[in-house]
This record gives C-alpha cells, structure tokens and sequence, in this order.
C-alpha cells in the first residue's frame, strides 16, 4: 500500500492533472464554438477527470492510515474531535440545513487527526444520504466494558439490511453516479481508522427509517 501510495501520488496525478487542466481549458475557450455534441462529450472528459482526481486522493488517504505509528497515539477528547469535524464541514451543514446535535462524549486514547477524520466521514455520510428532511444527526457514547461505545444517528434515507456490511468496503457506494459526490471510499476509511485503534464499526439500519452507525474505542488505561 505505501508503493502504491507513492505511485499514485507521483506517476498518477500528475498526467491526470494536465487532461483535467487542458480538458477545461477548452471547455473555456471554445465552449459553443464547435459542432455537434462537443461540449457534452468536454463536459464529461472535465467531470471524469475531476472524479478520479477525488478517488485517486481518497486511495491515497485509505493506503496512508495504516503509516502513521502508534507514536500518534495520544489521550485526546473526542468532544473537541467532534467540534473540529464540525467546523470542516461547516459549508456542508448551512447549505444542508443539517442539525447535529451530541451528548458528552469521553476522552480515549488515539490519533486525534484521525478520530476526526472518522467523525467527519460520518457526519458527511449522514447529510449526504438524506431524506426529503432536513438531516439531523445525534452523536452519543456509553461505556460497553473496557470500550466506548459511540453511535451516530441520523434521519436519512436508511440503508436496507442486506447491505450492512457491504458497504464498508472499498468502493462500495449503493446510490448511483450523480445522486452524490461519493466514490465510495468514506466508510472504507472509517473502517480502517477503527481497526487501527483496536475497535469495531457496524450499522443498524432499515430503508426508510433512518441510520445509526455504531464504533468501539477502548477506554484509557487507568494511570
């Protein structure tokens, strides 16, 4: 995965990055100018071109989370990780009208940047997978044992049964191309960032009846 990492970040982006630049360049210039289905067929070379640039960086992050060391690992609090993952996606909310709302959440031991990376692919998954609602999301822990238990609830479209585990898999997307800007790999990512802390993600869901994704933490070792 680090090769490849390398290769995609070197041999990959930048030939992609000169047809994305010169396929918009003449979308710039010549756009009504030439005959037949021109524009359209630029059009989908630009959005082509534009999407593989997002999936060709969202392998990149998938292929890094396993790199970073347990050196990373540290006593952070999840309410604060929640908070930053807010404030990210802070567009995403207003132009949603989404409403999140969160109990208290504890302190665990892990990599901060990526706890909130795990809480934005989350919240971002919420408001993209909506209903004709507003989304509202509520984030809550418990403890469960030695772990945490933290849940993401939402009131969007649901997913049915059957596909609960498929959809944590690379590239698993379950709504088609143009429904949303999704490629697939957010929930990948949150699986992957779980697993390295040690702990589990699943979801319990239903068509039509909203969604709540489940994660484990463990807890701190009393100092």
């Amino acid at each position: 995965m680090q090769q490849f990492a390398y290769v995609a970040s070197h041999d990959l982006q930048e030939p992609l990055r000169n047809v994305s630049i010169y396929a918009q360049l003449l979308a710039k210039r010549y756009q009504g100018r030439l005959e037949g289905d021109a524009d359209q067929y630029i059009g989908y070379i630009v959005e082509g071109s534009q999407r593989m640039e997002r999936l060709i960086h969202d392998l990149l992050d998938f292929s890094r989370v396993d790199s970073r060391g347990t050196d990373f690992f540290t006593r952070m609090n999840c309410q604060a990780a929640l908070e930053d993952a807010m404030f990210n996606i802070r567009t995403l909310t207003e132009e949603s009208g989404a409403e999140i709302t969160s109990g208290s959440l504890p302190w665990v031991l892990g990599d901060p940047v990526q706890i909130t990376r795990l809480f934005q692919n989350l919240l971002v998954n919420s408001i993209k997978y909506r209903d004709t609602e507003a989304p509202r999301i509520h984030v809550a822990a418990q403890e469960d044992g030695n772990d945490w238990l933290f849940s993401f609830r939402d009131n969007g479209i649901g997913i049915d049964p059957q596909y609960a585990e498929k959809i944590f898999g690379i590239f698993k997307c379950l709504q088609p191309r143009g429904r949303n800007s999704g490629n697939g790999m957010g929930l990948a990512i949150c699986r992957k960032i779980v697993t390295r802390h040690e702990g589990r993600i699943w979801v319990d869901s239903a068509l039509g009846q909203g969604a709540t994704f489940y994660f484990t933490l463990p807890q701190p070792s009393p100092r």
